[in-house]
């Protein structure tokens, strides 16, 4: 079951690392986090001269790096009733990643039994992106495949009666997930039921032959968000011959439309990453479209994975931990689990940095870059791994 967020931990904890990272609040140091009842009880960083005693911690990693429990904003949580499904706690808790959100694999037709089967039974925190499909990808076939699934009035409804769980509308026009129905007529939909819903769209695009990329990325709204970023082919927001962003791009961003990576079985190309973020344009979040076909891959495919492509990638320090922590926290609403400041629920991380390997992106293509490995995970103030 999820931990109850409010109620007391029989443990107290303390946790040292040679680095203390919070986006939010803006800590970088060498501290110790104290955890009592479930939440951060204090924060004493190495350099404060308060005359407290000093006890030995129960966690400690000198060249770890402490951060708030990581935000994937793009993933495939589910138990049950999806085809990309997977086990949050299994694969991704243990990882590094407290909260993330289901990209679509719930919709109207199915989100109480998603509810019920995977949100109030992982100690994961779950949220929903919903799928304006009212079969969601429970389905081999294409979501849109029938136009009758892009049901606006069931869709609404469905994110009225959960309010905590649905944070966004997911819509993806690909050619798989649309078929022969037009995918102009399926956003326009799903920008009716994000706009009935007062939710951002989490927004999966078509190829460009079919659609121009300007036109899609014209019609979204500040505080949308275009998944799979860094995709090569079939649509690609870098320019390859001169290694620019694409204009269109460039003003979605500027009005407020975000992006985030999507990394997935097919969705993260190196010389796109490495080209964008040349061009300062990193992402605004970091996630991984983790879904069943991962499990059993070596190296175990998990955010700090992804991460560590990104700091391959040229991505700064800081924008990766901005992207998994801070900017995802703003997009989906969150007030808890995603800052470490004292009275804030102890979702925590403790990552290290490996020695360089081979990082492939989805393409096979290779960089060498240094590996973030997570060393501890804390969920709610109980130490989930370590």
């Amino acid at each position: 079951m999820q931990p109850n967020e409010n109620s007391a931990s029989p443990r107290t904890l303390t946790i040292s690392a040679g680095r203390i990272v919070c986006p939010q609040t803006g800590i970088d140091e060498p501290g110790t986090i104290r955890v009592a009842g479930g939440r951060i009880a204090s924060v004493s960083r190495s350099t404060s001269t308060d005359d407290e005693p000093v006890e030995p911690p129960d966690l400690s990693y000198p060249n770890g790096i402490l951060l708030p429990g990581l935000i994937d904003l793009h993933a495939h949580p589910a138990k049950s009733g999806s085809v990309f499904g997977t086990d949050p706690d299994a694969t991704m808790l243990a990882r590094g990643t407290t909260t993330v959100m289901s990209q679509g694999d719930a919709g109207s037709n199915n989100i109480d039994n998603y509810l019920a089967a995977t949100v109030q039974t992982s100690q994961t925190r779950v949220l929903l992106a919903l799928n304006l499909s009212r079969i969601g990808e429970s389905t081999a076939a294409g979501c849109f495949e029938n136009l009758a699934d892009a049901d606006i009035d069931t869709c609404v409804a469905a994110a009225a009666r959960h309010p905590g769980i649905v944070r966004m509308i997911s819509v993806n026009v690909s050619h798989h997930a649309c078929g022969d129905t037009d995918p102009r007529e399926i956003l326009r939909r799903g920008l009716i039921a994000a706009k009935k819903s007062g939710l951002p769209l989490l927004f999966g695009m078509r190829r460009p032959e079919d659609w121009p990329l300007e036109a899609q990325l014209r019609l979204l709204r500040p505080g949308d968000v275009v998944t799979y970023c860094f995709r090569r082919e079939p649509h690609c927001i870098v320019d390859l011959k001169t290694g620019k962003l694409l204009p269109c791009v460039l003003e979605a961003r500027d009005r407020g439309v975000r992006f985030d990576v999507g990394h997935g079985m097919a969705s993260f190309s190196f010389e796109v990453a490495e080209a964008a973020i040349a061009d300062a344009f990193p992402p605004d979040t970091i996630s991984t479209d983790l879904q069943n076909r991962h499990e059993g891959q070596w190296p175990q495919h998990d955010l700090p994975l992804v991460m560590s492509k990104l700091a391959a990638a040229g991505m700064s320090e800081g924008d990766i931990f901005r992207a998994v922590t801070k900017t995802p926290a703003s997009l989906l609403k969150l007030d808890e689990g995603c800052s470490l400041s004292v009275g804030s629920v102890a979702d925590l991380v403790l990552l290290e940095r490996e020695e360089e390997v081979s990082l492939t992106d989805a393409r096979g293509e290779s960089r060498t870059g240094l590996r973030f490995v997570p060393r501890s995970v804390i969920r709610a103030g109980q130490v989930v791994s370590q």
